[in-house]
């Protein structure tokens, strides 16, 4: 069931005190770690929500869905595609959305770029990289990373702020935390060493989400993506 605001703060103070635990194992300030609540089956309030609470942004993982939402959110948010997306909705999401976490080929990015241009915007994007090496996720491969990257960084309408990742799931949970620990630690070195060459901020990490925050914080997450936790089961 949908929450109440009221649930919903609760359930947002609580994400908020695990972000300050873990930023304390981490030594690092909370202040790093941005708080993305995901708002996708879920109705338009849930972004009103985001928005009361003094989210910045919301993630939704379908461009049809967001664009429906949109017109029927009363408050002021930015929107973050966190969902694979299609080539041929690339124009379509770069019209839609503040930031597109989901980049994960060259095509994509020049058609993004394309668009941007076609619009007469900068468009922020992240590059997703299948950090955890996991079939079942989309993702570049993480020896892609450097050409996908000098691809970004050519596109004069775009603004790489970083890399997004999903983590794989194991046969148990401590199998899975381990592979979200070495998935998330994967990405934090491709970034740094591509940070290091490139001479670019690469500031972002977008990863972690329910599940393995704790574990995404102490490897460098600039971004937690949190749904289930905030609004309930979908």
């Amino acid at each position: 069931m949908f929450p109440s605001y009221e649930e919903f703060q609760i359930r947002a103070d609580d994400i908020r005190a695990q972000i300050v635990v873990a930023c304390a194992r981490a030594r690092r300030d909370p202040a790093e770690v941005a708080l993305l609540a995901v708002t996708k089956t879920h109705p338009a309030a849930a972004a009103d929500y985001a928005a009361r609470y003094g989210l910045p942004a919301v993630g939704e993982n379908r461009v049809q869905e967001a664009i429906d939402k949109q017109p029927l959110c009363t408050a002021k948010i930015q929107w973050e595609l966190i969902g694979h997306l299609q080539s041929n909705k690339a124009k379509l999401a770069t019209a839609h959305f503040d930031r597109i976490q989901s980049v994960d080929s060259a095509k994509l990015l020049t058609l993004l770029d394309r668009a941007a241009a076609d619009l007469g915007k900068t468009l922020r994007v992240l590059l997703q990289i299948n950090a955890g090496h996991d079939p079942a996720k989309f993702g570049a491969d993480p020896a892609d990373a450097p050409r996908l990257l000098e691809t970004a960084l050519a596109c004069p309408h775009l603004r790489i702020d970083g890399f997004m990742t999903i983590a794989p799931l194991g046969a148990t949970p401590a199998e899975t935390a381990a592979l979200a620990a070495r998935t998330f630690e994967n990405l934090r070195a491709i970034r740094d060493d591509l940070a290091a060459k490139s001479g670019a901020p690469l500031r972002e990490l977008s990863m972690g989400m329910s599940g393995d925050l704790e574990a995404a914080i102490l490897a460098g997450s600039t971004q937690v993506r949190i749904g289930t936790a905030l609004y309930g089961a979908r």
